[in-house]
Protein backbone atom coordinates (compact mmCIF):
# COMPACT_ATOMS: atom_id res chain seq x y z
CA UNK A 1 0.00 0.00 0.00
CA UNK A 2 1.34 3.24 -1.05
CA UNK A 3 2.38 5.69 2.18
CA UNK A 4 -0.56 8.71 1.94
CA UNK A 5 0.50 11.65 1.21
CA UNK A 6 1.71 14.18 3.47
CA UNK A 7 -1.16 16.68 4.82
CA UNK A 8 -1.52 20.05 3.40
CA UNK A 9 -0.16 22.72 5.77
CA UNK A 10 -0.45 26.46 5.95
CA UNK A 11 2.09 27.93 8.62
CA UNK A 12 3.08 30.97 10.22
CA UNK A 13 6.53 31.44 11.06
CA UNK A 14 7.53 32.48 14.81
CA UNK A 15 8.74 36.20 14.15
CA UNK A 16 12.54 34.88 16.86
CA UNK A 17 13.83 31.01 16.87
CA UNK A 18 11.62 28.24 16.49
CA UNK A 19 11.55 26.23 19.98
CA UNK A 20 7.98 25.21 20.28
CA UNK A 21 5.11 24.20 17.60
CA UNK A 22 1.45 24.44 17.43
CA UNK A 23 -0.55 22.46 15.54
CA UNK A 24 -4.43 23.71 14.70
CA UNK A 25 -6.95 21.41 13.03
CA UNK A 26 -9.96 23.52 11.31
CA UNK A 27 -13.64 22.09 11.47
CA UNK A 28 -15.72 20.14 9.14
CA UNK A 29 -15.93 21.24 5.46
CA UNK A 30 -12.71 23.45 6.19
CA UNK A 31 -9.05 23.85 5.07
CA UNK A 32 -5.85 25.15 6.93
CA UNK A 33 -6.10 28.41 4.87
CA UNK A 34 -9.87 28.67 5.84
CA UNK A 35 -9.09 28.57 9.34
CA UNK A 36 -5.74 30.72 9.34
CA UNK A 37 -7.96 33.17 7.70
CA UNK A 38 -10.64 33.11 9.85
CA UNK A 39 -8.95 33.55 12.90
CA UNK A 40 -6.94 36.45 11.02
CA UNK A 41 -9.66 38.45 10.60
CA UNK A 42 -10.95 38.07 14.16
CA UNK A 43 -7.60 39.38 15.33
CA UNK A 44 -6.87 41.58 12.36
CA UNK A 45 -4.04 39.79 12.27
CA UNK A 46 -2.20 36.29 12.35
CA UNK A 47 -2.29 34.24 15.36
CA UNK A 48 1.44 34.36 15.75
CA UNK A 49 4.40 33.96 18.32
CA UNK A 50 7.93 34.99 18.54
CA UNK A 51 9.33 31.31 19.62
CA UNK A 52 6.11 29.26 18.28
CA UNK A 53 5.42 28.00 14.71
CA UNK A 54 1.71 27.67 13.82
CA UNK A 55 0.79 24.58 11.55
CA UNK A 56 -2.56 25.29 10.03
CA UNK A 57 -3.02 21.01 8.40
CA UNK A 58 -5.70 20.71 5.83
CA UNK A 59 -7.76 17.32 6.07
CA UNK A 60 -8.01 15.26 2.82
CA UNK A 61 -11.23 14.96 0.84
CA UNK A 62 -13.08 12.14 2.09
CA UNK A 63 -16.83 11.02 1.73
CA UNK A 64 -18.56 12.25 4.46
CA UNK A 65 -21.82 10.00 5.27
CA UNK A 66 -24.20 13.57 7.11
CA UNK A 67 -23.57 15.02 4.10
CA UNK A 68 -25.08 11.80 2.49
CA UNK A 69 -21.39 10.70 0.64
CA UNK A 70 -20.38 13.85 -0.86
CA UNK A 71 -16.47 14.57 -0.74
CA UNK A 72 -15.66 16.98 2.46
CA UNK A 73 -12.02 17.89 4.08
CA UNK A 74 -12.83 16.35 7.36
CA UNK A 75 -10.75 14.72 9.64
CA UNK A 76 -12.84 11.56 10.05
CA UNK A 77 -16.58 10.08 9.05
CA UNK A 78 -19.00 10.46 11.30
CA UNK A 79 -22.29 8.21 11.13
CA UNK A 80 -24.44 11.31 12.16
CA UNK A 81 -23.77 14.51 14.38
CA UNK A 82 -25.00 13.28 17.56
CA UNK A 83 -22.92 12.18 20.91
CA UNK A 84 -24.63 8.95 21.49
CA UNK A 85 -24.32 6.61 18.46
CA UNK A 86 -20.99 5.10 17.89
CA UNK A 87 -17.67 6.46 16.56
CA UNK A 88 -16.52 5.91 12.85
CA UNK A 89 -13.24 4.78 14.59
CA UNK A 90 -11.76 3.44 11.33
CA UNK A 91 -11.37 6.66 9.46
CA UNK A 92 -10.36 8.36 12.97
CA UNK A 93 -7.65 5.99 13.10
CA UNK A 94 -6.21 6.46 9.78
CA UNK A 95 -6.38 10.10 10.67
CA UNK A 96 -4.21 9.93 13.96
CA UNK A 97 -1.53 8.09 11.59
CA UNK A 98 -1.46 10.78 9.12
CA UNK A 99 -0.92 13.56 12.12
CA UNK A 100 1.39 11.45 13.63
CA UNK A 101 3.78 12.20 10.51
CA UNK A 102 3.03 15.74 10.99
CA UNK A 103 4.16 15.14 15.13
CA UNK A 104 7.29 13.24 13.64
CA UNK A 105 8.46 15.86 11.23
CA UNK A 106 8.21 18.91 13.77
CA UNK A 107 10.30 16.12 16.43
CA UNK A 108 12.81 15.48 13.25
CA UNK A 109 13.29 19.44 13.55
CA UNK A 110 14.47 19.89 16.68
CA UNK A 111 11.15 19.92 18.48
CA UNK A 112 10.69 17.74 21.36
CA UNK A 113 7.13 16.50 21.68
CA UNK A 114 6.71 18.36 25.51
CA UNK A 115 7.04 21.46 22.95
CA UNK A 116 4.33 20.78 20.70
CA UNK A 117 0.53 21.90 21.32
CA UNK A 118 -2.53 20.40 19.22
CA UNK A 119 -6.06 21.37 19.08
CA UNK A 120 -8.46 22.80 16.94
CA UNK A 121 -12.33 23.57 16.24
CA UNK A 122 -15.18 21.48 16.21
CA UNK A 123 -14.51 18.12 14.53
CA UNK A 124 -10.68 19.20 14.81
CA UNK A 125 -11.04 19.32 18.61
CA UNK A 126 -12.00 16.21 18.81
CA UNK A 127 -9.56 14.92 16.04
CA UNK A 128 -7.12 16.47 18.61
CA UNK A 129 -8.14 14.69 21.63
CA UNK A 130 -8.27 11.30 20.04
CA UNK A 131 -4.43 12.11 18.48
CA UNK A 132 -3.14 13.21 22.21
CA UNK A 133 -4.96 11.07 24.88
CA UNK A 134 -4.65 8.05 22.95
CA UNK A 135 -1.55 8.35 20.80
CA UNK A 136 0.63 10.98 22.12
CA UNK A 137 0.25 11.56 25.83
CA UNK A 138 3.34 13.49 26.02
CA UNK A 139 2.65 16.33 24.20
CA UNK A 140 2.44 19.74 26.03
CA UNK A 141 -1.41 19.53 26.25
CA UNK A 142 -4.75 19.91 24.30
CA UNK A 143 -7.49 22.29 23.46
CA UNK A 144 -10.88 21.85 22.02
CA UNK A 145 -13.03 24.58 20.81
CA UNK A 146 -16.55 24.42 20.34
CA UNK A 147 -15.80 20.22 20.41
CA UNK A 148 -17.21 16.84 21.72
CA UNK A 149 -16.61 13.13 22.25
CA UNK A 150 -18.68 10.47 21.85
CA UNK A 151 -20.42 8.69 24.69
CA UNK A 152 -18.21 5.62 25.17
CA UNK A 153 -15.07 7.04 22.93
CA UNK A 154 -12.63 5.32 22.18
CA UNK A 155 -10.76 8.26 24.27
CA UNK A 156 -12.77 7.02 27.60
CA UNK A 157 -11.40 3.76 26.93
CA UNK A 158 -7.83 4.06 26.45
CA UNK A 159 -8.06 6.48 29.51
CA UNK A 160 -9.57 3.65 31.56
CA UNK A 161 -6.29 1.62 30.74
CA UNK A 162 -3.71 4.35 31.20
CA UNK A 163 -0.98 4.54 34.11
CA UNK A 164 0.43 7.78 32.69
CA UNK A 165 0.81 11.42 33.04
CA UNK A 166 -1.56 13.40 30.73
CA UNK A 167 -1.94 16.01 28.35
CA UNK A 168 -3.82 19.26 29.87
CA UNK A 169 -6.53 19.71 27.85
CA UNK A 170 -8.22 23.78 27.58
CA UNK A 171 -11.44 23.43 26.30
CA UNK A 172 -14.02 26.50 25.25
CA UNK A 173 -17.76 26.33 24.37
CA UNK A 174 -20.45 28.76 23.16
CA UNK A 175 -23.67 28.14 25.49
CA UNK A 176 -25.90 28.98 22.47
CA UNK A 177 -24.08 26.45 20.19
CA UNK A 178 -26.87 24.70 18.26
CA UNK A 179 -24.26 22.52 16.44
CA UNK A 180 -22.49 20.70 19.11
CA UNK A 181 -24.34 21.41 22.39
CA UNK A 182 -22.95 22.93 24.92
CA UNK A 183 -24.15 19.84 26.90
CA UNK A 184 -22.04 17.01 24.61
CA UNK A 185 -18.89 19.59 25.70
CA UNK A 186 -19.35 19.76 29.21
CA UNK A 187 -20.42 15.83 29.29
CA UNK A 188 -16.66 15.36 27.79
CA UNK A 189 -14.80 18.11 30.04
CA UNK A 190 -16.35 15.70 33.34
CA UNK A 191 -15.88 12.57 31.56
CA UNK A 192 -12.05 13.45 30.98
CA UNK A 193 -11.46 15.06 34.32
CA UNK A 194 -13.10 11.54 35.92
CA UNK A 195 -10.60 9.76 33.73
CA UNK A 196 -7.40 11.76 35.25
CA UNK A 197 -7.43 14.44 32.75
CA UNK A 198 -6.96 18.18 34.55
CA UNK A 199 -9.17 20.43 32.27
CA UNK A 200 -10.80 23.75 32.28
CA UNK A 201 -13.84 24.65 30.43
CA UNK A 202 -14.01 28.58 29.99
CA UNK A 203 -18.01 29.16 28.59
CA UNK A 204 -18.86 32.06 26.12
CA UNK A 205 -22.99 33.51 26.70
CA UNK A 206 -24.24 34.05 23.72
CA UNK A 207 -21.66 32.47 21.52
CA UNK A 208 -23.25 30.34 18.70
CA UNK A 209 -20.76 27.76 16.76
CA UNK A 210 -17.97 30.08 15.81
CA UNK A 211 -15.20 31.54 17.30
CA UNK A 212 -14.66 35.30 18.56
CA UNK A 213 -12.02 37.36 20.15
CA UNK A 214 -12.03 37.04 23.81
CA UNK A 215 -11.81 33.50 23.24
CA UNK A 216 -9.17 33.35 20.84
CA UNK A 217 -7.26 35.89 23.14
CA UNK A 218 -7.48 33.18 26.17
CA UNK A 219 -6.60 30.35 24.38
CA UNK A 220 -3.18 32.82 23.15
CA UNK A 221 -2.36 33.10 26.75
CA UNK A 222 -3.02 29.39 27.73
CA UNK A 223 -0.97 28.74 24.85
CA UNK A 224 2.21 30.93 25.87
CA UNK A 225 1.60 29.43 29.80
CA UNK A 226 2.30 25.98 28.13
CA UNK A 227 5.10 26.62 25.93
CA UNK A 228 7.06 29.65 27.58
CA UNK A 229 9.95 30.97 25.61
Amino acid sequence: MAAPAALQRSVVSPAGRHTASLIFLHGSGDTGQGARAWIKQILNQDMAFQHIKVIYPTAPARPYTPMKGAFSNVWFDRYKICNDCPEHIESIDSMCRGLTDLINDEVKNGIAKSRILIGGFSMGGGMAMHLAFRFHQDLAGVFALSSFLNKNSAVYQALKRNESALPELFQCHGTADELVLYSWGKETNKMLKSLGVSTSLHTFPDLNHELNRTEIEKLKSWIVKKLPV
